[in-house]
C-alpha cells in the first residue's frame, strides 16, 4: 500500500511537469501551536522537475485551512506538506482553532490574495456552513477534505464541478468495527451483546454514518446488539470520553466499548486503567489508526481500529486542488476512485488488528 501511494506521488510529479498543476475528526490533544502557520515551498531539489516548478507557478499559492491541529488532522497536514514538496506546490497551512468565523477569514484572505483554489477542512460541516465557505471563496475553486458537507449524499449538495470533496466513505468505517465484533462474539458462541458507544459530534456526517454502519454490520452478521446505556456524545475528545465512561464501568453491564474514533476509544482505555480494570478484558475498538491507536493495539488495550489515510487525504486534497485549476478530474495522478456524481474522491478505509498493525506502522514511517 505504501508503495502504491509513493508511486502515485511520482506519477503526480510527472503529470504536473507537463500541466499547469494536477490535482479528513477525530479530536485529540493539540500537537502544534494553534497560532502557528506553516508554509511549505518546493526547493526544486530533485523531487520536482523544473517543469513542475513552472506548473506550480501557474497554479500559484495554495492555502490549506484545517479546523484544528488534533492528532489526525496534524498527520493529514503533514501529508499535504510532503505532497507540496514533492509536487513543487507553494502551500500555506493555517489553523482555524475550531472557529468558523476565523476559518472564513482565512478563506477571504486567500481570495483577496488572488489564489485560484482553497482547501478546507471544515469546522462546521453543516450544509449552510459549507455554503458560507463556498460563498466566501468567490471565484476560487474549493476542495473540502476529511469532513464532508453533511448534504454530500443529497441531490442538491453544495458540491459541484468546482467544489469537490476528498476523504473516506464513512458508510464503511463503522461497518468494519461491527463486522470485527460480530466475528469475535460468534467465536465465543454469543449473538446477544450489550455495547457502550462513544460518539463524536452529533449531526456530523462522520458521527452519523459511523454509527449507522456499525449497527448495520451487527444486523447483517446476526448479532442482536443492545445499548448498555444511551450513546455518550464526547465530541471527538479523549478526555471527555474518559470522564463520561468512568462512572459506567462498574455500574453497567456491557460486552464491548465502541468509539467513533481512536481518541474516544482511548478515553475508554484510560478510564478502565484509572479504575484498576484491564482494558484487554473486553473488546475496545476505534477508527482512524492514529499513532496512539496503533500503539494501543500493540499493547493489547484496543482490539482493532480502522485505518483512515491521513497523509493520503493530505496528498489527495492537493492533487484535487491542482487538478481543478487545470481542468482535470480531481483524482488524476492518484490511485483513488472518483465518484463523479457526488464530486468526491474516495480514499478507502481499511481494518487494522494485531495481525496487520505493523504494516500501518511502516506505512506511517515511510510516507512523507
Amino acid at each position: 500500500m505504501k508503495k502504491r501511494l509513493l508511486a502515485s506521488l511520482l506519477a503526480g510529479v510527472m503529470v504536473l511537469g507537463t500541466l499547469a498543476g494536477c490535482g479528513g475528526g477525530s479530536q485529540e490533544e493539540t500537537t502544534a501551536s494553534s497560532e502557528t502557520e506553516e508554509t511549505t515551498e518546493s526547493e526544486n531539489s530533485g523531487s520536482a522537475s523544473s517543469e513542475s516548478s513552472e506548473g506550480s507557478d501557474e497554479l500559484g499559492e495554495v492555502t490549506l485551512v484545517i479546523a484544528n491541529r488534533d492528532e489526525f488532522l496534524s498527520e493529514m497536514e503533514s501529508g499535504a506538506i510532503a505532497a507540496a514538496e514533492q509536487l513543487g506546490i507553494k502551500l500555506t497551512t493555517v489553523d482555524a482553532q475550531n472557529d468558523q468565523s476565523k476559518l472564513l477569514q482565512f478563506v477571504e484572505t486567500a481570495k483577496n490574495d488572488g489564489q485560484k483554489v482553497i482547501v478546507v477542512n471544515p469546522v462546521d460541516a453543516a450544509a449552510d456552513a459549507c455554503q458560507q465557505i463556498v460563498d466566501a471563496a468567490g471565484d476560487m475553486k474549493v476542495v473540502f477534505v476529511n469532513r464532508p458537507p453533511d448534504d454530500i449524499f443529497d441531490a442538491n449538495t453544495v458540491l459541484n464541478e468546482n467544489v469537490v470533496y476528498v476523504g473516506s466513505d464513512e458508510t464503511t468505517s463503522g461497518y468494519y468495527q461491527g463486522q470485527y465484533l460480530a466475528d469475535y462474539f460468534k467465536e465465543q458462541g454469543k449473538t446477544d451483546i450489550k455495547y457502550i458507544l462513544i460518539q463524536g459530534t452529533l449531526g456530523q456526517v462522520s458521527t452519523t454514518k459511523r454509527t449507522e454502519s456499525l449497527l448495520q454490520a451487527f444486523e447483517d452478521n446476526g448479532i442482536n446488539a443492545e445499548e448498555a446505556t444511551a450513546p455518550l456524545v464526547a465530541d471527538w475528545d479523549r478526555a471527555t470520553a474518559q470522564d463520561m465512561v468512568t462512572p459506567l464501568l462498574t455500574t453497567t453491564e456491557y460486552d464491548c466499548i465502541i468509539g467513533n474514533c481512536d481518541a474516544l476509544a482511548l478515553g475508554a482505555v484510560e478510564a478502565m486503567k484509572s479504575q484498576g480494570l484491564d482494558p484487554s478484558s473486553i473488546p475496545i475498538v476505534g477508527i482512524d489508526a492514529t499513532t496512539d491507536g496503533r500503539q494501543a493495539i500493540h499493547d493489547g488495550d484496543m482490539y482493532m481500529t480502522v485505518f483512515q489515510n491521513a497523509k493520503g487525504q493530505g496528498y489527495g486534497c492537493l492533487m484535487a486542488a491542482a487538478n481543478l485549476v487545470s481542468g482535470k478530474a480531481p483524482n488524476e495522478g492518484t490511485e483513488w476512485d472518483l465518484d463523479a456524481e457526488k464530486h468526491t474522491v474516495w480514499i478507502p478505509f481499511e481494518p487494522v488488528t494485531i495481525d496487520n498493525v505493523d504494516e500501518y506502522d511502516n506505512y506511517e514511517l515511510n510516507i512523507g
